[in-house]
């Protein structure tokens, strides 16, 4: 069984060799990012200061709680909020007028019923994005009112046909409807909701004259979550994305999302950086993201390696070397499902049956990750806290 792939991340190979040396450090020179890397350290690993309130291994709410209803809904972000998640994750990318909405992608032709319905039927188009073609229906082709008209549906029905019955329950949430619900849930639980915030292919949409960062800053600074306790995480997998929202005066703590080894960030193929994902979790290349994040969000297998059967192999200093960086880590993704578990832990034949996803997340905390991505926050929730009880005992 394969890993899941990971819509609209391109593998980039060869380009160090290609393009030859020097590094386009972007946002600012390597330099500058090295001797900002002191301070990074000193409030990033152990959650430290503004992120002191959260538990060690933290239970990030992946798209809510996809395991159990359709993913980036308002139903979804509640199921993970009241099964346990510390933090909850949103993907955000823009309509046509520019309003934030929360989808993994901007193609949102598999996690809506948008294909059904005849009105839109000349909207479908090929795109480009991140260098890789697309054919559907894409969110900066709506306008927000088109846009909720659309009813949400389950990414995955061969995996999770238990989450079809909720298809076309909730429509597609505003970011700025999710700010609304996470400040009513933090006053009916008497603590602020922390957010996990992702900018979806920032260079594209930005080229498009829909730049993500400034419409993003303007809602964090309208709801109090753009400062160092505003309880709001920044993702992005292009380094550009988080050091804008930095000068744009977003202080929250800042995770690079990190793909596979070859792969470049889309805003490094852009600018001729030759830099992939394998240089950047180099002892030099993780000084550099601890000029300006606080974190790495690599993909688990960067951490644990999978042999040619799916088996993991030994860990590497991934973790070690990002904590000597001053970096925290929140990996992703971990699902209950044998198809996406290491085939040490899938139970059965059936890929869409529940395998030993409890040894899973055992094996992988005891690399000493300092979160974790999940679609399933319960199991992960009671696998951290019976680790954390045998590590005391």
């Amino acid at each position: 069984m394969q890993q899941e792939q990971r819509p609209g991340r391109r593998m980039v190979l060869g380009a160090a060799a290609a393009l030859g040396a020097g590094a386009v450090a972007l946002g600012g020179g390597a330099g500058t990012a090295a001797a900002a890397a002191a301070p990074a350290a000193a409030r990033g690993r152990g959650h430290g200061g503004h992120f002191r309130d959260l538990p060690v291994p933290t239970v990030i709410g992946h798209r809510g709680a996809s395991g159990y209803r359709p993913e980036h809904t308002l139903g979804s972000y509640q199921f993970a909020l009241d099964n346990g998640a510390d933090v909850i994750e949103q993907d955000v990318v823009p309509t046509k007028d520019g309003h934030l909405v929360c989808r993994h992608e901007n193609d949102i032709t598999g996690t809506t019923d948008v294909s059904s319905r005849p009105e839109f039927a000349s909207r479908k188009t090929t795109k480009t994005v991140d260098g890789e073609a697309h054919t559907g229906w894409f969110t900066e082709d709506f306008t927000l009112a088109e846009l909720k008209t659309l009813r949400a549906k389950e990414r995955l029905p061969q995996f999770r046909q238990h989450n079809t019955m909720y298809d076309g329950r909730w429509s597609v949430p505003t970011f700025e409807e999710v700010l609304k619900w996470a400040d009513q849930q933090g006053r009916k639980r008497g603590r602020r909701i922390w957010l996990h915030v992702e900018t979806k292919h920032p260079t594209y949409f930005r080229k498009l004259g829909l730049g993500l960062e400034e419409r993003l800053a303007k809602l964090l600074r309208r709801y109090g979550r753009a400062g160092r306790d505003g309880h709001t995480f920044l993702q992005s997998f292009e380094p550009s994305s988080l050091q804008r929202l930095g000068r744009l005066g977003v202080d929250g703590p800042k995770i690079l999302l990190l793909d596979d080894l070859p792969v470049r960030p889309w805003d490094f193929v852009e600018a001729k950086d030759p830099r992939t994902t394998r240089d950047l979790i180099t002892p030099k290349g993780l000084k550099w993201v601890a000029g300006f994040a606080d974190g790495i969000g690599p993909w688990l297998d960067t951490i644990i390696p999978r042999d040619k059967d799916g088996r993991l192999t030994k860990p590497t200093t991934l973790v070690r070397d990002a904590h000597a960086a001053g970096l925290i880590l929140h990996p992703y993704t971990m699902r209950n499902e044998n198809n996406f578990l290491p085939a040490d832990f899938r139970r059965g034949t059936d890929p869409a049956a529940y395998g030993d996803a409890f040894g899973a997340f055992k094996t992988y905390f005891a690399t000493g990750i300092d979160g974790i991505f999940s679609d399933n926050c319960d199991t992960a929730v009671l696998a951290r806290d019976a680790f954390l009880a045998g590590r005391k005992g």
